[in-house]
């Protein structure tokens, strides 16, 4: 049965202190176990993901970026996280493009990859493509 992650429906769920060192994780209403959420920091990179533990979440980024070292492992305490668009530089409206966030997934992250992709969907030049798929990795994709 999936969980839930509309709006509020995650405020139900709670920690499960019967298994405490047995599964680490949080369980929905149901008994469904929630996957803690790590942040990983790398020589160039802050991952968010869901792992089971701190060695599934350094295989996670690894697999992501195997030629960078794994600098910080964190296990969030909480399964929310929250970016102050402040702190990235992001002041009034941003104009996200979501042609742009589309190539970035479909290249998994790989910037390059996604501006050629952008520069296929698009017909844009290469200076533009690359501006555009770099101020919307800058906001998060």
């Amino acid at each position: 049965m999936p969980v839930d992650f509309r709006a509020g429906a995650a405020s139900a769920c709670r920690p499960d202190f019967s298994l405490a060192g047995a599964i680490p994780g949080w369980f929905s209403p149901t008994g469904e176990l929630i996957m803690p959420l790590f942040e990983i920091e790398t020589e160039a990179h802050i991952i968010i993901t869901w792992a089971s533990n701190d060695d599934d979440a350094h295989q996670a980024a690894k697999q992501a970026y195997p030629g960078e070292k794994i600098l910080r492992l964190t296990k969030r305490p909480r399964d929310t996280w929250v970016i102050s668009k402040s702190v990235l530089g992001i002041n009034g409206h941003v104009d996200i493009c979501h042609t742009a966030r589309d190539c970035l997934s479909k290249a998994h992250g790989d910037k390059v990859h996604a501006i050629r992709i952008y520069m296929h969907e698009t017909g844009e030049d290469l200076d533009r493509a690359r501006k555009v798929i770099e101020s919307n990795m800058v906001m998060g994709w």
